[in-house]
C-alpha cells in the first residue's frame, strides 16, 4: 500500500457532506427524469450498469418504487420466451452480456422462468464466444484477438455468477482465468498499472509489437476492471483457489490507482498516469468507478487500513464538489466524463494521447450515472443513511 498522504477534505460549501443522501437523491432523479432506461428500444451496456446502481440503492432503501423501474424496464427488453429486444448473439460483444447480471437479480427475486431462459441465452453466447490463445475471451466479433478490460466487467462478472446460480463449477477455473489472464496481458510491469488493452495478434496498429498492448492505460478502463475484480469476489466461492489470485491482482491495481491520483483532490485524470500533461482532466466516471471499487473492497474485508479509508473519503468528499450538481428541480447532475473510448474500429481509433483528449466530455451519461449510484450507495451504507426516507 502507498504511503502518500490522502488529500485533505475540500473546505468549500459544497455538497459533500456525510449528511447528504446522494443515492436517494441520485435514484429518484433516474426516476423523475428517465422513465424508460432506454427509449431507442437498444439493449446496452450503460443501461444495466445504471439499473445495478439503482439496485444498490433499493438494497440500501427497500424503496419498492426502484425494484419496480427495474423491473418495469427489464421487461420491456426480455419477452417471455426469454427472447431479448435489441439482442444478436451472432454479434459476439461482450457489451450485451453486462445487462444479464439485472436479469439475474430479477430472477432470483422473483423466480420468474422468463429471466432463467435470458440468462441461458446470455450464458450461452460465453460458451461460444472467441478466445484469444491465452484463453481469454475476445472484446467483441469484429475486434478479432483483442482483450479489453471493459469487458471483464460486461461478460465475466455475469459468468461468475451465472455459474453459481446454475451449479456450474466445472467453470469457474476458467472465469478466474480471464481476470487472471487479461491482467498478464495488459499490466505494464513497474508501474503497476494495465493498459486498456492487449492485441495477441499484434496486428493492429495501436498494438506495440512486442507485448501487444494499447498505448495508454485509460481511467475508465481501469476503473471497469477493478469494479469486475471487487464483483467477482463476491460471486467465486470462498473456496476456489483463484479468489487469492484476483484480491491480490485488485489490491496491486488500486495501490498502483493510488500512486498517480490528483494530489489536491484524491481523484484521477482521463490518462491518469499523465496528469500534468495539456488537455488532461479530472474524469467522473473512471473516479467514480475505482472509489466504488474501494468502498466495496473495504466492506467485503479485501482491503483494511487507515490509508484506504480516508483515500476514500476524502476522494468521495472532492468528487462530490468537482463532478456533481444540484438544479433547481432538485435533480442530481453528473458532469465530466469521458463520452466513450475505444480502439480501431471505423473511424481508427488509435489509442493515442490526443485521441483520448479528443472524445467528447459530456454530462449524465449512463457510464458515469451508474457509477455514481453505486458508489453514493457504498457511501451512504458506510455514513449510516439506510431505509428512513
Amino acid at each position: 500500500m502507498t504511503t502518500q498522504t490522502a488529500p485533505a477534505a475540500p473546505t468549500g460549501r459544497g455538497y459533500g457532506t456525510p449528511r447528504t443522501r446522494w443515492a436517494v437523491l441520485g435514484a429518484d432523479t433516474l426516476l423523475a427524469r428517465e422513465p424508460q432506461v432506454n427509449p431507442r428500444d437498444r439493449w446496452e451496456y450503460e443501461d444495466g450498469l445504471v439499473l445495478d446502481g439503482l439496485r444498490a440503492v433499493h438494497r440500501l432503501t427497500g424503496d419498492p418504487r426502484y425494484a419496480a423501474y427495474i423491473r418495469r424496464n427489464l421487461d420491456h427488453f426480455v419477452r417471455e420466451d426469454g427472447s431479448i429486444l435489441g439482442y444478436s448473439r451472432a454479434e459476439y460483444n461482450l457489451d450485451h452480456v453486462n445487462n444479464g447480471k439485472a436479469v439475474l437479480d430479477l430472477l432470483e427475486e422473483t423466480g420468474d422462468r422468463r429471466y432463467r431462459l435470458a440468462a441461458d441465452r446470455l450464458f450461452q453466447q460465453l460458451l461460444r464466444q472467441p478466445r484469444l490463445r491465452a484463453g481469454t475471451f475476445w472484446h467483441k466479433q469484429i475486434y478479432p484477438d483483442q482483450v479489453w478490460l471493459d469487458g471483464l466487467y460486461m461478460g465475466s462478472v455475469f459468468y461468475a455468477r451465472y455459474c453459481v446460480l446454475a451449479g456450474r463449477a466445472d467453470l469457474l477455473d476458467d472465469v478466474v482465468l480471464q481476470f487472471t489472464t487479461a491482467y498478464d496481458l495488459t499490466v505494464e510491469g513497474p508501474s503497476g498499472l494495465c493498459r486498456h488493452a492487449c492485441d495477441e495478434s499484434r496486428r493492429m496498429g495501436w498494438a506495440d509489437p512486442e507485448t501487444g498492448r494499447s498505448p495508454h492505460v485509460w481511467l475508465r478502463a481501469l476503473g471497469w476492471f477493478v469494479m469486475a475484480m471487487a464483483d467477482v469476489l463476491e460471486h467465486l466461492p470462498a473456496e476456489h483457489p483463484g479468489r487469492e489470485r484476483i484480491r491480490a491482482q485488485l489490491t496491486d491495481v488500486l495501490a498502483a490507482l493510488l500512486r498517480v491520483r490528483d494530489p489536491r483532490t484524491g481523484l484521477w485524470f482521463q490518462i491518469p498516469d499523465q496528469g500534468d500533461r495539456p488537455l488532461n482532466y479530472l474524469e467522473s466516471s473512471g473516479s467514480f468507478m475505482v472509489l466504488a471499487a474501494i468502498a466495496k473492497a473495504l466492506r467485503l474485508g479485501h482491503l483494511a487500513g487507515d490509508d484506504w479509508e480516508r483515500a476514500l473519503e476524502a476522494g468521495w468528499a472532492h468528487a462530490t464538489e468537482q463532478f456533481l450538481s444540484v438544479d433547481a428541480q432538485g435533480w442530481v447532475n453528473v458532469h465530466r466524463m469521458c463520452h466513450v473510448a475505444g480502439l480501431g474500429g471505423q473511424p481508427y481509433r488509435d489509442g493515442s494521447y490526443a485521441y483520448y483528449m479528443s472524445e467528447p466530455i459530456v454530462t449524465n451519461d449512463h457510464k458515469g450515472v451508474g457509477p455514481f449510484l453505486l458508489l453514493a450507495a457504498e457511501m451512504d451504507r458506510r455514513h449510516g443513511l439506510g431505509a428512513s426516507r
